[in-house]
């Protein structure tokens, strides 16, 4: 236990209160291109702590990233329990876990200076008219997390995320395409990442149009993790389904979807992995969907008392802030069937590659609509160009019962899903051509 986080623990037994304590330190190079070139590149650190306390049964929460004034730190953590929510869980009580520090060594800036420039050079063998952005982040953090009911966990992290796009504007036509990896204790594969950039460009080389309607619809790893697997994040939280906003509250033991769709989380792997979240509670793999029923809904502390249950090891903070509920690891088992062959089987469809933001949906009614960023034409199970103005809806439920099958393999996106390719029977497609 490092020694800022001892004296916070120090101080909040010397006033008999129950305190948590989660420490933070990080240190991030971002290294950016922007339009062919070298814009900049710096090193960022931060260190902190975000207080918990539990005062006459309130809670307060202070943060501070000025570590030489811990007493005014826990001070003002009193305070705000004058005025803070009556307390309905307690904090980690006797967990000690710590995870063992990497000997992984980080790539040098100048070695990723040479492969930006590698990268764009490598862009413009294919087209030169591309406006090349290429991103990397190379960082190192620390947690620890200590109660003073006994509980200290400690883990560390080494991550490099690297992203590569391209702008290629024709008249009035733009478009804009990326690819991108995040890896931990390893490099990613910055060539796969620059032909997988190359190859959404190749695709979309063909102008394709396609009549509003109902067709099979393919959704890319990319697409899938921002439209549908943002979906069943939000309507599987411990919180959703306390607040009555999930279409899934009373469901569980139920079979909703079709029996080969399987939703787990696991935090044993990936570059997100953990062995306890940012309440120190140790995590687990969860099946939260099996062969279509549903299992479980995940949870932090404080709506798991809410919801009569215990936390599931999902209480995540961003930065010091307040623990929230989110997922590690979300992952769809894959299937049996090759993406090629899932494209030969199309007669008349689309591909969903690139979503404009999350999409517009209605929770309730487990239905979304998403505008396509990129986004491509099969006829006759061959890929034939690219198709703009166009918008992709359906419900999820219909969705997954009119389920082709999923791609034999996934694919990291980022550093939080691993998801196949997943392609419908039906979807409603509108086109503005």
């Amino acid at each position: 236990m490092n020694k800022h986080l001892a004296k916070v623990i120090d101080l909040a037994k010397q006033k008999g209160i129950e305190a948590e304590v989660y420490y933070l330190s990080s240190q991030d190079t971002p290294i950016e291109f922007a339009n062919n070139r070298l814009k900049s590149l710096q090193t960022k650190a931060v260190e902190g702590i975000a207080l918990r306390v539990i005062k006459d049964g309130r809670l307060g929460f202070a943060s501070a990233s000025d570590l030489s004034r811990l007493e005014e730190l826990v001070d003002a953590a009193v305070a705000t329990s004058e005025i803070g929510d009556p307390v309905e869980f307690d904090f980690a009580k006797d967990v000690q876990l710590t995870e063992p520090d990497s000997n992984y060594q980080l790539p040098s800036t100048n070695k990723l200076v040479e492969i930006g420039e590698k990268a764009i050079a490598k862009v413009h063998q294919y087209n030169g008219e591309i406006l090349v952005d290429v991103g990397f982040d190379k960082g190192s953090s620390q947690v620890q997390l200590a109660t003073t009911s006994g509980t200290f966990a400690q883990q560390s992290d080494k991550t490099v995320s690297a992203s590569v796009s391209g702008n290629l504007v024709q008249g009035e036509d733009f478009l804009q395409a990326y690819a991108y990896q995040v890896t931990r204790d390893e490099e990613p594969d910055y060539e796969q990442i620059i032909q997988d950039l190359i190859a959404k460009y190749q695709k979309a080389e063909q102008s394709a149009t396609i009549a509003s309607g109902n067709y099979p619809v393919l959704f890319t790893p990319f697409a899938a993790a921002f439209t549908l697997g943002g979906l069943f994040k939000t309507i599987l939280s411990g919180q959703a389904i306390v607040q009555k906003s999930s279409p899934l509250v009373d469901k569980v033991g139920e079979k909703v979807f079709d029996n080969r769709f399987t939703l787990t989380e696991e935090p044993a792997f990936g570059a997100s992995a953990c062995s306890f979240d940012d309440e120190g509670t140790p995590t687990s793999k969860k099946t939260l969907i099996d062969n279509g029923v549903v299992k479980q809904f995940y949870w932090n502390r404080l709506w798991a008392s809410r919801g009569g249950t215990t936390s599931s090891g999902n209480g995540f903070r961003g930065g010091l802030s307040r623990p929230g509920t989110s997922l590690v690891n979300l992952c769809m088992t894959p299937g049996s069937t090759s993406l090629e062959e899932l494209i030969a089987g199309m007669e008349e469809g689309i591909i969903v590659d690139q979503v404009l933001g999350a999409g517009q949906s209605n929770q309730l009614a487990g239905e979304f609509s998403v505008n396509l960023d990129l986004g491509y034409k099969v006829e006759k199970g061959e890929i034939v160009g690219r198709v703009k103005n166009t918008m992709v809806a359906g419900n999820i439920f219909d969705a997954f019962n009119n389920l082709v099958d999923f791609s034999d393999r996934s694919q990291w996106v980022g550093s939080s899903s691993h998801l196949p390719y997943i392609l419908f029977s039906q979807l409603g497609v509108a086109s503005r051509n």
